[in-house]
Order: C-alpha cells, then structure tokens, then sequence
C-alpha cells in the first residue's frame, strides 16, 4: 500500500464565467475528490488547483484537520519552472511548503505535487 496519495485526476473544466477544478487522490485503496470555483483567468488557475488538492486531503484525514493555501505561485528556478506551495494546518497550527518541477507544460499537476509535497510525510499521522 502506497504510504502517499496517488494522483488519480486532475479535471479542469469551463461552468459560465467560473472555472471548477476537481482533484481525485488515491490512498488506501479509496477515491477522494476535492472541488474548487472560481475566476476563470490564468493567473487564478494555480490557487483552484491548490485549493481543490486541498479539499481532497482534508477528506483522506476524514476531515479532522482545517488546511489553508497560504500561498501558491509558479515560477522559473534556474533553466525549469517550479510550482511552489505554502499549506497551514490551521488547527494544528504548522506551515508547509512543497515544490514541484512543471513536466510537459502541466502546471496544473506541478501545482497537486507541490501541495502534496508539503503534506505528503504528514498525511499517514493526519488520517491516524
């Protein structure tokens, strides 16, 4: 059994003048979704994503634990791109940062490892 949450999906879609993001983890053996609404311009894509791989997460804990995208960005790191995240767990108090290199232009999965990334080593205690 994988000690992390596996990426299942990433599903950006258009609803009107938002945009919804749903992320899809896996992780003991079970699927969980988090969902994101929001503007539809590029420079908000990174937060939705974060957000909804957030949403997801808290779901894995069983939702015993209040996170928080404190911050997100892309940026250029040398001669790559990189997806940076800041996560609180706010009941708990702690801040987190992750990173991610962007493969194949995919900012929105750099943007789930990286949030994954600052959590990833907690999840097993957070679902505990």
């Amino acid at each position: 059994m994988p000690e992390r949450p596996v990426i299942v999906h990433v599903q950006e879609s258009l609803e009107g003048s938002d945009a919804r993001v749903t992320v899809t983890l896996s992780w003991e053996d079970e699927e969980f979704s988090g969902q994101a609404i929001g503007a539809t311009g590029d420079s908000a894509r990174p937060r939705l994503v974060g957000e909804a791989t957030l949403h997801a997460i808290e779901k894995v804990a069983h939702d015993t634990i209040t996170l928080d995208l404190s911050a997100v960005a892309t940026q250029e790191l040398g001669d790559v791109r990189i997806a940076l995240a800041q996560v609180d767990i706010t009941n708990l108090s702690e801040r987190f940062v992750g990173s991610a290199v962007i493969r194949d232009d995919d900012p929105s999965l750099a943007t789930v490892k990286a949030v994954l990334d600052a959590l990833n080593r907690r999840i097993g205690l957070l679902d505990a």
